[in-house]
């Protein structure tokens, strides 16, 4: 299997790239997510690489970074999920609105994926929900930019009480109710106290 490309980007466009390595020309499907990473052409590249191989084809789709592949990776396990599809969700949404919308079972942003209708988003919340690690979903939902007190009193929270053995997605609303309540202050210790008494 190709795990990585790297040689001269000889071409790019939004959906597929050409890469030369040692005189041999690779042709690698992309998201739009990877093409607005990409160095110009004519530059050297790398490429992470997806090998997909089936009986009559053999395609390579590359990513600009690990978390984009092993999202194309956990898409493809849905079934009804080919490459195209997976590219078109990481085209539509970041990794990190992906697996939001997949935490908190937002069936209408996953919808708006091309190709994605309101079943296939339904069957995508059920099965990839609890495939994303706590850490994986704790950062999603605080987001990586977004240090405010606010979301990281809400992140330490969930994080204690999936330590107590609560589900992520359980743990989450669980806070959110907490915090929607008013009754609370910013300690976490409290907000964690309110939550298990709801």
């Amino acid at each position: 299997m190709i795990a990585f490309v790297q040689g001269v980007l000889e071409d790019k466009q939004p959906t597929r790239i050409v890469i030369n390595v040692a005189g041999v020309g690779y042709e690698v499907f992309i998201p739009l997510s990877s093409y607005d990473q990409l160095p110009s052409v004519g530059t050297d590249c790398r490429v992470l690489i997806h090998d997909h191989i089936r009986e009559d084809t053999h395609q390579l789709f590359g990513f600009m970074s690990e978390d984009e592949r092993s999202a194309f990776v956990m898409l493809m396990g849905i079934s009804g999920i080919g490459p195209k599809l997976a590219l078109s969700a990481l085209s539509g949404l970041s990794v990190r609105e992906l697996k939001v919308a997949l935490i908190e079972g937002d069936v209408k942003r996953l919808s708006s994926i091309s190709g994605v209708g309101k079943r296939m988003a339904e069957r995508m919340i059920v099965e990839l929900k609890d495939k994303i690690s706590a850490g994986d979903a704790l950062e999603a939902i605080a987001g990586a930019a977004d240090e405010s007190p606010e979301a990281m009193t809400m992140r330490d929270a969930v994080l204690a009480l999936v330590s107590l053995g609560y589900k992520q997605d359980e743990a989450r609303k669980m806070v959110k109710r907490a915090l929607d309540s008013g009754e609370v202050s910013d300690d976490v210790e409290e907000i964690i106290r309110k939550s298990l008494a709801r």
